[in-house]
C-alpha cells in the first residue's frame, strides 16, 4: 500500500468498538472491531481474535489502504447481495430472512458445531421451501468436513440445487478431490480460506482446486491486493464479508464496484446480522442490494458501544504490533 502511517496517528484516532449480534454467528454472540479515521474516511481494523499477529496485519494494512487513500472508481452504485443464514434452526430460518428484503440469494452456514447433517438439510431445506424454485442456495461449511464428510453432505443436500459449496475441506489437495467426486453434479467448489490465509493466494487460487472464488478486502490486505488476486485467479468472483461494522463493510461495497465483473450476489449483507452499529445508517440490504459508499460512525453510538477498557487496551496493543510487522516488511521491501 505504500508507506505505513505513523502509530502515533493511528492510535490518536483508534475507536474500539463491542456490538452485540441478534443470533450466535461463528461462535460469537459479540463482535469487536477497531475504528480508524484517516484523510480519506473511516476504515475497520477487526481481525477475529483468535487469528496471530502476521494474519492480523493485513486486516491493518487494508484499513490503512482504505483509511489513508481513496479507493478506485466504482463501477456501479449498488451491489447485489445474499441473505447469511447463521446455523439456525429451521423452524428459524424464516426469522433471519426477514432481515434480508429483496434477497434472492442466501449463503446457508454448514458444519457447526455439536449439530449433525440432518440439521443442515433441514436448515437448508427451510431455505429452499422459502425461496422458491428461483432462489438461489450456496452453503458454507468453513473447512469444518474432511473429503468424505463432505461428498456425503453435497449428495444429502443436492436435491436442493446449490449454486456452490463454500470451502467444504481445509486443504487445497481435500477439496480438489471433493472437486472430482462431486463433478456430476454440477455443484462447484468455492474457495474461501484456502486462499486468503494461504502464503501465496494467487498460487492457491490458480491451482484449480476450486470453480468459484471468495475474495474479502479485509484478509487480502485491502482493495487493490483483492483486485490483484482477482485478475491473477481468473475465476468467478463473489466479494463477501467478515462480519465487520458498516464501515468495514464499505470497503467491501467498494471492492465489488471495483471489478469489471460480478458473476454472483455478493455476501456483503452482514450488517444485518448486528444488533447495533456503529451508525444510524448502516449498510444493509434494500431490495436486495446494498449501496456503495463510506460510512462515518456516529460520535454518540461509538461512546455507547465502547468496549471495556480491558479490550480497547487489548486491541491498541495488538494494533501497535501489527503495525510494527508492517514496518518490518516495508523496510525489507525498501
Amino acid at each position: 500500500m505504500g508507506r505505513v502511517i505513523p502509530l502515533a496517528d493511528l492510535l490518536a484516532t483508534v475507536r474500539v468498538v463491542d456490538l452485540p449480534l441478534r443470533r450466535r454467528f461463528r461462535g460469537l454472540e459479540r463482535r469487536e472491531a477497531a475504528l480508524l479515521e484517516g484523510p480519506a474516511g473511516w476504515a475497520e481494523f477487526s481481525p477475529f481474535v483468535e487469528y496471530d499477529d502476521r494474519e492480523a496485519s493485513r486486516w491493518l494494512a487494508a484499513a490503512l489502504d482504505f483509511g489513508w487513500t481513496e479507493p478506485p472508481a466504482p463501477l456501479r452504485t449498488r451491489i447485489p447481495v445474499n441473505a447469511t443464514v447463521p446455523a439456525v434452526p429451521a423452524a428459524d430460518v424464516a426469522d433471519v430472512l426477514r432481515l434480508y428484503p429483496g434477497c434472492r440469494t442466501a449463503k446457508v452456514k454448514v458444519a457447526e458445531a455439536g449439530q449433525t447433517l440432518a440439521d443442515d438439510v433441514a436448515r437448508v431445506a427451510a431455505v429452499r421451501e422459502l425461496l422458491g424454485p428461483e432462489g438461489r442456495i450456496r452453503v458454507d461449511a468453513n473447512a469444518a468436513w474432511n473429503v468424505d464428510e463432505a461428498e456425503r453432505a453435497v449428495h444429502a443436500m443436492a436435491e436442493f440445487d446449490l449454486e456452490y459449496v463454500e470451502q467444504p475441506c481445509a486443504s487445497l489437495d481435500e477439496l480438489a478431490e471433493l472437486g472430482r467426486r462431486i463433478r456430476y453434479l454440477a455443484i462447484p467448489v468455492a474457495l474461501d480460506e484456502a486462499v486468503r490465509k494461504s502464503e501465496d493466494p494467487g498460487e492457491a487460487a490458480r491451482s484449480g482446486a476450486g470453480a468459484v472464488l471468495i475474495v474479502k478486502a479485509a484478509p487480502l490486505g485491502g482493495i487493490r491486493a483483492a483486485l490483484d488476486l482477482v485478475s491473477c485467479a481468473g475465476l468467478p468472483t463473489v466479494v463477501s464479508s467478515a462480519l465487520e461494522t458498516s464501515v468495514g463493510l464499505g470497503m467491501g461495497a467498494y471492492l465489488a464496484a471495483a471489478l469489471p465483473e460480478l458473476d454472483f450476489d455478493c455476501g456483503l449483507g452482514t450488517g444485518s446480522l448486528l444488533a447495533e452499529d456503529v451508525t444510524g445508517d448502516p449498510l444493509v440490504p434494500a431490495e436486495g442490494h446494498i449501496e456503495v459508499r463510506r460510512v462515518v460512525p456516529d460520535g454518540a453510538a461509538l461512546d455507547r458501544l465502547a468496549a471495556s477498557s480491558d479490550r480497547t487496551a487489548w486491541w491498541r496493543d495488538r494494533l501497535a504490533r501489527c503495525h510494527a510487522l508492517l514496518e518490518e516488511s516495508e523496510a525489507r521491501s525498501a
